[in-house]
């Protein structure tokens, strides 16, 4: 089986911006259904997994966007595991469209969950033949990043049965949706999402109450935001995340 997976993905009207280009959480499912699509060829999908009382669990997300693709464009997500690395499996993602320029790349980490005790388990001992190629799209040791201190907006959702995944918890693309929902409208309107830094650090499950704030680091021609989701009940820290935005592309 090869190590490289690549998928085709055509942008659609229902996955546009008004400017007329892709949206970010529908870049993001592109990222997710082509590994989803990768693992399931290599028989370690989430569904190959829950037989095993075992699932796969994200961790932490680097994503760099140099451009957004518009609607009818073309494009290809070449992705691949890259390592384990103790008790974490990487996998890498390259975006590319018709004449091979890079769109996107990405680089993320997961863990393999045992469902009943809710404990991370080692990978040598469940997926030992777990293939890989080396290559990182994104050099990333995955290390802390500061939490919002001093929010200056926040604002509520309520988890819907629509948010949830197979995992029956909030799926990781709307928790990136509600942190970044948090920056300014100004910004939303000059520029666009070129860089997040996500780490995941709790669930969320249907009805809960989740509360996303945001802080400004930097103010230059590339602003830049720390984000955070919690639990209104318990303030649990589900989420957080650092942006780097550029000027908007439009048409």
């Amino acid at each position: 089986m090869d190590a490289v997976h690549q998928q085709k993905f055509r942008v659609r009207s229902y996955e546009v911006e008004p400017n007329g280009k892709i949206k970010l959480s529908a870049l993001l499912d592109y990222l997710q259904e082509s590994a989803s699509e990768h693992a399931g060829r290599l028989g370690v999908s989430v569904v190959d997994l829950i037989a095993r009382n075992l699932t796969w669990v994200l961790s932490r997300y680097h994503i760099k966007i140099f451009r957004y693709p518009a609607w009818g464009e073309t494009i290809w997500v070449n992705t691949w595991p890259s390592a384990k690395v103790n008790l974490f499996a990487l996998r890498e993602f390259e975006v590319v469209d018709s004449q091979q320029q890079r769109i996107a790349l990405a680089t993320s980490s997961w863990l393999l969950l045992d469902i009943t005790l809710k404990q991370p388990v080692r990978l040598e001992d469940h997926l030992p033949n777990y293939p890989h190629r080396s290559e990182r799209a994104i050099e990333d040791a995955f290390e802390a990043f500061p939490e919002v201190m001093q929010p200056e907006l926040e604002l509520p959702f309520r988890v819907r049965l629509a948010d949830l995944d197979v995992n029956r918890h909030v799926n990781h693309v709307r928790s990136i949706e509600w942190a970044l929902e948090t920056t300014p409208s100004g910004i939303w309107r000059r520029y666009e999402p070129a860089e997040l830094e996500i780490a995941f650090r709790g669930e969320a499950f249907y009805g809960d109450r989740i509360i996303a704030r945001s802080q400004q680091l930097e103010q230059d021609d590339q602003p830049t935001f720390l984000h955070q989701t919690i639990r209104e009940s318990d303030q649990k820290e589900l989420t957080r995340l650092k942006s780097r935005w550029m000027i908007s592309q439009r048409r």
